[in-house]
């Protein structure tokens, strides 16, 4: 048995994939399933499209390759990260719908806590700021939605966790309740230095720590894929939040390391190495990665809206077809007009953080159209990618992170997007070989433990790649851009528009 499942389970689809014995990928499978927005800033999946995705991927997935259950030598799962499962702990019914990362409808909350002079504990405890974008306020609002909630809790028949806990649940029959150090970190919850959950953020929110889930390194025994499932039982040996999952496929494992992903919303990761580094820039401190009960720590900046801002071009506005559009839609772009979109849509990531603006777009001309808006929109996440770079070296000067970004996911292919980032960078991006590196950090987690995948230098020695862009833009140029886009960014944070 050489072979690997990796189970990706993203905010918008689900994907399994096969890996040899080399690591390359033979088979995959994807699924998307239905969002759900029942309220202004609420985001919401059905849980059990969770599971039932991924039970055909990973089913739909062998069949492609060929291959039975009883070829896999373990499974990788890598998951979106703070989006909220609660469960029966004899049905694996959810309670309620499963609440995206992206949800936002507990910001009064979140505001509350903050009036009331909690986030310094809850930062110092959890490397994290009190935003509605992490599972703990997402929890203490289902415990009060549902009378018997906690009641349940504390009698271990309603559980909680993040999706990885949620698949592992199902896929082990109700055998094990677990979760790794990368999303426990992601929680609101959990105490990233002393590797624990916190009493005391869980006695502030009321969640009973009875329903929370066993944490485990990143490479551990998450119990067995029961035989049901896929013709025979497969070892769990691998699991990290998406993020997490993505720094390790990209061999970040050395500190000043940085990685960017665009997917849905665009993380980039900084590895800090053994010591957490506190933020003066509302950036999150995170786990980046556990082995052996040691772990790894990173800087993070959280980008709310990058791919899909492209959605909302061809979705909401109907101005594209294709997302591959927008590359050649912006190489018509009138370079005479500075379009600037602030692509708010759910409120302003890091560093602002700020849960309540909504999006804008200045400069606009009668002469402003589709291939305008095109342009606009990828030089977006160019110019939200250096906002978190800036802090990142704000944070972390005497170090220095490293002057080449590592990029992938979805809109990392979209090769203009890619060049503007490394014009307003002023830095070489780097795209590897394979941009699938979050299912290749899950795989190489489960294969490595199974003892098919080679250790940490190994692997590292293995990443290579595909293109390197330079940086073209000159240095008037890059200042001017750059300073129009923090124009605005305050001229959009100065805008009330609740309608109070």
């Amino acid at each position: 048995m050489t072979h690997v499942l990796a189970i990706d389970q993203g905010t918008t689809s689900t994907r399994a994939i096969i890996f040899d014995a080399d690591m390359h990928p033979i088979a995959s499978a994807q699924k998307e399933f239905e969002q759900h927005f029942p309220a202004s800033g609420w985001v919401e999946h059905a849980a059990d499209d969770l599971w039932t995705t991924v039970l055909s991927t990973c089913r739909n997935a062998l069949t492609s390759a060929g291959l039975e259950a009883g070829d896999i030598a373990a499974i990788g799962i890598t998951n979106q990260r703070e989006t909220t499962v609660v469960w029966d702990a004899n049905t694996g019914e959810a309670l309620h719908n499963a609440i995206v990362w992206q949800d936002r409808r507990t910001a009064p909350l979140c505001a509350e806590l903050r009036a009331a002079g909690h986030e310094p504990m809850i930062t110092q405890q959890t490397g994290l700021l009190l935003d509605p974008y992490f599972s703990g306020t997402k929890l203490k609002w289902v415990l009060d939605t549902y009378p018997d909630a906690r009641a349940r809790a504390r009698d271990g028949t309603l559980l909680f966790g993040t999706v990885d806990s949620f698949l592992i649940w199902h896929l082990t029959g109700g055998r094990v309740h677990a979760t790794d150090a990368t999303n426990a970190s992601r929680t609101l919850l959990y105490d990233i230095r002393q590797g624990r959950w916190s009493d005391e953020i869980c006695s502030l929110l009321d969640v009973p720590m009875e329903m929370l889930p066993d944490v485990r390194d990143c490479a551990a025994d998450f119990g067995m894929a029961q035989a049901v499932h896929f013709g025979a039982d497969i070892p769990i040996l691998g699991v990290a939040g998406d993020q997490q999952a993505a720094t390790i496929g990209q061999a970040c494992f050395e500190p000043g390391m940085i990685k960017a992903t665009y997917g849905t919303g665009c993380f980039a990761l900084l590895n800090t190495g053994a010591a957490p580094v506190t933020s003066q820039n509302r950036l999150l401190t995170t786990v980046a990665y556990q082995f052996d009960g040691v772990p790894t720590y990173a800087l993070e900046g959280s980008i709310f809206v990058a791919g899909a801002a492209v959605q909302w071009l061809r979705d909401g506005l109907g101005v594209i077809a294709h997302s591959a559009h927008t590359a050649e839609l912006a190489d018509q772009a009138d370079p005479a007009q500075n379009v600037i979109l602030v692509p708010a849509f759910t409120g302003l990531g890091a560093p602002y953080w700020n849960a309540e603006c909504r999006g804008a777009v200045y400069g606009l001309t009668r002469n402003s159209g589709p291939a305008e808006m095109a342009r606009a929109t990828l030089q977006s996440v160019g110019y939200q990618t250096r906002d978190l770079l800036e802090a990142m070296q704000a944070d972390w000067p005497e170090e220095g992170a490293s002057p080449v970004l590592r990029v992938d996911g979805g809109l990392s292919a979209n090769d203009w997007a890619m060049q503007f980032l490394s014009d307003i960078l002023d830095a070489p991006v780097d795209r590897p070989q394979g941009v699938e590196t979050t299912a290749v950090g899950a795989a190489w987690l489960a294969g490595m433990q199974a003892g098919v995948y080679p250790g940490l230098a190994g692997f590292a020695a293995t990443w290579a790649k595909e293109r390197q862009f330079t940086p073209k833009m000159d240095a008037q140029t890059r200042a001017a851009r750059y300073s129009a886009w923090k124009s605005a960014v305050a001229a959009t944070l100065s805008v009330d528009v609740s309608g109070d």
